[in-house]
């Protein structure tokens, strides 16, 4: 049975991870529920000179059309600028069979099936999570899908991961990020580690990605694990 997760990209810097992370929960056949807040979409500009279009949105826009020619230079750059593999095949420790599939829902879509904890998913991530997104969340003061969503996975005790940003920490992210932890969040700041055998900034990318899906089950082989 396939599983669903939803995975929100918010207006923090560190938008080459969620990129990553799609391809791999799709290569390991979950079916994603994905939503991106209109910063975002400005940083996706910024960082990997991506163009999202949020009203008319196409998975191509994030790179993720597989069956792109391999002779566009300008979509290799892009994929190596993002940590991106043109073979996903090597993701995965296990077969996944059939990959997943991307359920697009617009942050202002309340009537989104993510916006109900009838709704049943295996998790959520917010990668990268801005502390604006963070403050919202652990304040109650939701104002858009991506908030709403966060929301239901805490009231259903449903697997909730955000993962931020951003340094020096204020006390006031400090405490949003215990507050998360106390609710029942999963906080885990984009801190790749070095003992892995980095030779690449795609190894510094999956070994945070590797990380969040061992957090949620996901089975992969995108690091070389301690003491293995």
């Amino acid at each position: 049975m396939k599983r669903s997760i939803v995975v929100a990209i918010t207006g923090a810097s560190g938008t080459t991870y969620a990129v990553r992370l799609l391809e791999v929960l799709l290569a390991a056949g979950c079916d994603v529920y994905l939503t991106i807040s209109s910063a975002a979409q400005t940083v996706m500009k910024q960082e990997l000179e991506l163009t999202v279009d949020l009203e008319n949105f196409n998975p191509s826009m994030l790179m993720l059309d597989m069956g792109a020619s391999p002779k566009d230079r300008k979509l290799q750059k892009l994929r190596s600028m993002a940590g991106i593999s043109s073979d996903s095949s090597n993701v995965l420790s296990i077969g996944s069979g059939e990959p997943g599939v991307i359920q697009y829902c617009h942050y202002r879509e309340y009537m989104a099936p993510i916006a109900s904890g009838s709704f049943l998913t295996d998790g959520m991530v917010i990668c990268p999570c801005s502390a604006g997104t963070l403050s919202a969340i652990v304040n109650g003061t939701s104002a858009n899908l991506i908030h709403r969503a966060a929301e239901v996975h805490l009231k259903e005790r449903r697997k909730l991961i955000v993962v931020p940003r951003e340094m020096p920490l204020s006390l006031i992210q400090l405490n949003n990020m215990k507050r998360a932890a106390e609710a029942g969040a999963v906080v885990m700041p984009a801190s790749p580690g070095f003992y892995h055998g980095v030779q690449s900034i795609r190894d510094l990318v999956d070994f945070v990605v590797s990380r969040i899906c061992d957090q949620l089950g996901v089975p992969n082989a995108l690091i070389k694990r301690w003491g293995q």
